[in-house]
């Protein structure tokens, strides 16, 4: 796995935006060396990446607890696809940072997910907390020390039907950055999103054979730097466009 040059949709001297490909992680995992010259390709990094073309990243820390970030402002999950955008020196990772952190900068979602919704649009509040099991994250709906608020907004833009079963797809906007918040959310409320294998448990196992990975893709970021609004999008990628097809559209979005 790797980052092609079809993968860079803007670059200038302060950041790149990147149309991060499946299966490809943002981070090594615990104890790998980013700048290990043997690396696993099973276990290649976006990280990897950035510090072998941009090696000036290799100086971005984060300023509270000093740990390298290598320009790296936020992230998504290994079998996520879509916008990224990559700090490419300090004073730009500390402007991105601090608008990720006061939600400011505007990502939209395009998922597909199980069932009907029950309505256009909506909004999910839910609290998550980490699992007993592992990483998986898990909603929380009575106040906890180790509960941190979560919101995500959706609207659907289109239904299928797939044999007998329907399938909504949703743009989403995540009001705030949790970890697997829009999975998390989207299987809390019964609509798990398709080929989520963690969260989406039977419901979308019978999609395994068919979408190897979750119908989750970052499609559009949106922010601003010295004044000026940047707005960057990237096309759904064509595994989940030729899994689209598979199904049968409904003639109209119901209100």
């Amino acid at each position: 796995m790797d980052i092609h040059e079809t993968n860079i949709i803007f670059e200038n001297d302060d950041f790149i935006i990147i149309n991060k490909p499946p299966g490809l992680l943002v981070h090594p995992i615990q104890g790998q060396n980013p700048k290990s010259e043997t690396l696993n390709p099973k276990s290649f990094t976006l990280v990897d990446w950035v510090t072998a073309h941009y090696p000036q990243t290799t100086q971005i820390t984060d300023s509270y607890s000093q740990e390298q970030k290598f320009g790296i402002v936020h992230r998504l999950d290994k079998e996520t696809s879509g916008i990224m955008v990559i700090a490419k020196n300090q004073t730009t990772f500390d402007a991105l940072k601090f608008q990720f952190q006061n939600h400011t900068i505007a990502k939209t979602y395009t998922a597909l997910v199980w069932g009907n919704m029950p309505q256009k649009t909506g909004i999910i509040s839910l609290s998550i907390a980490k699992s007993k099991h592992g990483t998986k994250r898990t909603v929380r709906r009575r106040d906890s020390l180790t509960n941190k608020p979560a919101q995500t907004q959706w609207e659907v833009i289109g239904q299928y039907d797939d044999n007998s079963q329907m399938l909504s797809l949703l743009s989403i906007t995540p009001k705030t950055g949790r970890t697997h918040q829009i999975r998390v959310h989207c299987a809390a409320i019964g609509h798990p999103v398709i080929g989520d294998y963690l969260y989406g448990g039977k419901t979308t196992r019978a999609y395994r054979d068919r979408l190897p990975r979750v119908f989750l893709h970052a499609e559009r970021i949106s922010f601003s730097l010295d004044g000026k609004t940047y707005t960057f999008a990237a096309p759904l990628p064509q595994d989940l466009a030729t899994f689209l097809k598979t199904l049968t559209p409904r003639a109209s979005v119901a209100g």
